[in-house]
């Protein structure tokens, strides 16, 4: 059923909490693991030009980090698994790299009950609503 799973992360505690659900999902069906950290780059709309590089590299840096936590966890865990590091909006990414690899599966955690966190809704939400295969989204808490 699940061959090929799709896991995103924003290297957030939630999302290390999720890791262990696609991990285990993984390993249990012998599916291949791909592991996605997006670059909001919405967020450069309120920089100043000269900062925007620079924070776009900062970001990049945390993106690639959070992916390949998640790789090296999965390592651990006997399952092989892809990093991939895109910029853009992150709903969109993922659905556009669950649509690429032709994934069967989308992991991703929630950002949680918080107001503040949720105000203008969140990307699992998004991705939940839009995206053409299964979508599991786990909490905060384990």
């Amino acid at each position: 059923m699940y061959d090929r799973i799709l896991f995103a992360t924003d290297g957030t505690e939630t999302a290390t909490v999720a890791s262990t659900h696609a991990i285990d999902i993984a390993s249990r069906r012998d599916a291949d693991l791909a592991v996605i950290s997006v670059v909001d780059d919405r967020a450069f709309l309120v920089l100043d030009d000269d900062r925007v590089e620079s924070v776009r590299a900062d970001l990049r840096v945390e993106a690639r980090e959070a992916a390949e936590t998640a790789v090296t966890a999965a390592a651990e865990e006997g399952v092989d698994a892809e990093s991939i590091v895109d910029t853009g909006n992150p709903a969109e990414c993922i659905l556009e790299q669950s649509a690429e690899l032709d994934a069967d599966l989308i992991v991703m955690g929630t950002s949680g009950d918080s107001y503040e966190t949720n105000v203008v809704g969140s990307v699992s939400e998004r991705v939940v609503r839009t995206a053409s295969v299964p979508v599991l989204t786990v909490g905060p808490r384990e």
